[in-house]
């Protein structure tokens, strides 16, 4: 799986001086140490990120784009900053093209309401996968309802990859949109993400991408990829939560109606109408998540320092690891073989729920997560009800993914 490259960046970093970072990560839970392998959920945060928003309270709280004492004016500035560097972070065209949400969902949401909304009508469709998270399928679901659109998937195989022949099939039809995650929450499988647009724009169909699991693994250049609007959130890469971001090609946003009333986003307000604000701002309406995106911007920085070509090749050897450790166990099926995978493993035991093995798996100080993952029509489709998820970051540890063996082979001798 490792390239001898990527061996190499994998590597160049201190891991144990990296987890230093992580102040969480160093705590017991009841009398073992924590093993935190829970990050497609969340990630942990540096020291970097929680000074950044500690700063901001200590230091710059205000009420941003109207007051014109000193507070406010550092406070917009920090807001303004931490926009224009989520902009390089994604390589955006434009710092306007970046809009600060509570996360994925709400940036979903936005595009489902203000873009789709108008514009589809009884006949047409959307289409999204069979490997979405429900932030990718209930705001489609909902605007489908508002207009008489129809929503429809394309099919994944047993690998939990895309079939490429249903993917041509229901593109052919010139669905109104195709919304696709960059890589799946639940089984960690990352989607021919350049051919799918380069094959959707071919048939004049726009593309949104849901990154929530992307931007903490892969560099992201919208630019190159060239979709339509990207939309991610902060905690999945080591950012505050409650803080997201859409990204959307200006004219995009230009075009677009606002979709939340309130102050910020009008330029003037009378009884009988109001001019809306500029993009980014008409989508921002009432104060935003200042400190969250203050937050954002660290992780960024934070991700940048370390080096994302060194992350992915870091995780790309613990998958590897974890997946061989997993499957020595026996007993237990891997569910998502797809060659390109992020670092997670998702799997069942033979005999045992998925959540007596997460609760017998905590006692060991090990955190997994256990469930559908918001993938239940994956899950479906797939014939399972739920399964465990083991999903690492960078700072975890080999010894970690093998303390997660010994405990599933306490909970398999507890259970079986």
């Amino acid at each position: 799986m490792n390239t001898a490259a990527n061996k190499l960046k994998a590597l160049s970093l201190d891991v144990a001086a990296l987890r230093r970072d992580f102040p969480i990560l160093h705590q017991t839970v009841g009398d073992k140490p924590l093993c935190y392998l829970d990050n497609a959920a969340t990630s942990q945060k540096p020291r970097a990120v929680i000074e950044a928003v500690e700063r901001y309270y200590r230091q710059d709280n205000a009420n941003i784009h109207r007051g014109v004492h000193t507070l406010a004016e550092r406070a917009t500035a920090a807001y303004e900053s931490a926009r224009e560097r989520i902009a390089g972070f994604l390589n955006a065209a434009h710092n306007e093209e970046v809009v600060f949400l509570r996360g994925t969902t709400e940036a979903i949401n936005l595009v489902a309401q203000s873009w789709a909304r108008p514009r589809l009508q009884p006949g047409d469709e959307v289409l999204i996968t069979e490997l979405e998270h429900h932030s990718n399928i209930v705001p489609w679901q909902l605007v489908c309802e508002q207009t008489g659109a129809t929503l429809r998937a394309v099919e994944v195989n047993e690998a939990g990859e895309l079939d490429l022949d249903s993917f041509e099939a229901a593109i052919a039809r010139r669905p109104r949109l195709f919304a696709v995650g960059h890589v799946s929450n639940a089984l960690g499988t990352i989607n021919p993400l350049s051919h799918l647009i380069q094959r959707a724009h071919a048939h004049g169909v726009p593309v949104l991408v849901d990154g929530a699991q992307a931007t903490p693994h892969l560099a992201v250049d919208v630019q190159a990829l060239g979709c339509d609007f990207y939309a991610f959130s902060g905690h999945k890469m080591y950012g505050p939560t409650g803080i997201g971001a859409l990204w959307a090609r200006r004219e995009l946003l230009e075009e677009m109606p606002p979709w939340q009333g309130g102050g910020e986003m009008i330029k003037m307000v009378s009884i009988d109408r109001s001019i809306w604000n500029d993009v980014p701002h008409k989508f921002e309406a009432g104060t935003p998540n200042i400190a969250g995106a203050i937050g954002l911007a660290a992780a960024a920085d934070y991700i940048e320092s370390v080096g994302i070509e060194a992350i992915a090749a870091r995780e790309d050897e613990l998958l590897s690891h974890a997946t061989e450790a997993l499957n020595d166990l026996g007993g237990i099926r891997i569910i998502g073989t797809s060659e390109k995978k992020a670092a997670v493993v998702s799997f069942v035991v033979e005999g045992v729920h998925p959540h007596d093995l997460g609760t017998i798996l905590d006692s060991e100080g090990v955190a997994i997560r256990a469930g559908h993952h918001c993938a239940m029509p994956l899950m479906e489709k797939l014939g399972l009800v739920a399964t465990a998820r083991a999903s690492m970051a960078f700072y975890n540890t080999k010894e970690e993914i093998d303390t997660l063996a010994t405990a599933l082979q306490k909970a398999k001798n507890i259970l079986g």
